[in-house]
């Protein structure tokens, strides 16, 4: 060390200085207390609708107008009045499921298609066309019951599952295209043209190599157009008068109690929780990739 350096230094350290040390980086505090708050705030209000729904299908028949927090004692004779043959629910629950699997094929096939051709084609009109699929969906389902039952009529589809299948494909297929349209668009192109190198036509390359990264784009459509088909109503209830054509919704609506004037609350409450608790089961087993295909094509 030069005689400078060493007076410069003694220096520094006779004024109470001395060697500068790396500042220790700050800790990151974990969420708080109004962090856990909100979202104990926002489960509670989510889940007490149904949390009551379930305790009033528990209840007895004679307190079902009871206020009380827990079912005491506990019955399943309203779920045992849900699913008597009077009713008809276990064919609606069928009926249901034949609705939303066929419009959730369907949707997953046509848009699949439209919007890979959306994402990957260049042509004039583009953008307009998108913005017209995407407008579709913004019209109230209530506005077109009525041109639609006028046309079912004519074609003599009344009391049919197409009557249903189809309206609610139109209400599903646009969401279904503007998502996977844009699932679609962060895809590299160079995906395909790797496998055209290799042999590959482009609908071999389409199919081996896009459709399986495309995987939990296609599985949350396909999961929000089941939810969707499952839980429509206006459109059921006016093309639909046969018993053994009503979906679940419909004949759920329909419960009448053993006199006149009698609301049989319990039971639609336990049949509501039937009708609820697959698309909860669905939704809890398969949450990874719904939150996949959501954020897969957002900013990082």
């Amino acid at each position: 060390m030069s005689t400078t350096s060493g007076a410069v230094l003694a220096e520094t350290v006779a004024e109470g200085g001395g060697p500068r040390r790396p500042k220790a980086r700050a800790r990151r505090r974990g969420p708080g207390f109004w962090y856990y708050l909100g979202i104990t705030l926002i489960v509670v209000y989510c889940l007490a609708p149904f949390y009551w729904m379930v305790v009033s299908a528990l209840r007895r028949p004679a307190d079902q107008f009871s206020n009380d927090p827990l079912p005491f004692p506990p019955s399943l004779d309203n779920l045992q009045a849900a699913f008597s043959p009077a009713n008809g629910f276990t064919r609606a629950l069928i009926n249901s499921l034949i609705v939303a699997g066929c419009t959730t094929v369907l949707t997953l096939i046509i848009g699949t298609f439209t919007a890979y051709a959306l994402a990957r084609l260049e042509f004039r009109g583009k953008t307009l066309i998108l913005s017209l699929i995407v407008a579709t969906s913004m019209f109230p389902g209530i506005l077109v019951v009525v041109p639609l039952l006028q046309l079912f009529v004519n074609i003599d589809w009344i009391n049919t599952y197409q009557a249903m299948v189809l309206p609610s494909l139109s209400f599903a297929l646009p969401l279904a295209v503007w998502n996977l349209t844009v699932f679609f668009r962060q895809m590299p192109f160079e995906l395909e043209e790797a496998a055209q190198i290799d042999g590959a036509t482009p609908a071999q390359a389409f199919r081996r190599v896009i459709l399986p990264l495309a995987a939990p784009g296609v599985f949350t459509t396909a999961i929000l157009a089941f939810i969707a088909a499952w839980n429509e109503f206006i459109i059921a209830v006016s093309v639909v008068n046969d018993n053994d054509r009503k979906t679940a919704n419909v004949i759920v609506s329909q419960f009448t109690g053993q006199y006149q004037f009698d609301q049989p609350f319990g039971t639609q409450m336990a049949a509501g929780v039937v009708v609820t608790v697959p698309l909860v089961i669905m939704v809890l087993l398969f949450q990874r990739r719904i939150v996949e295909g959501l954020t897969a094509g957002g900013v990082k």
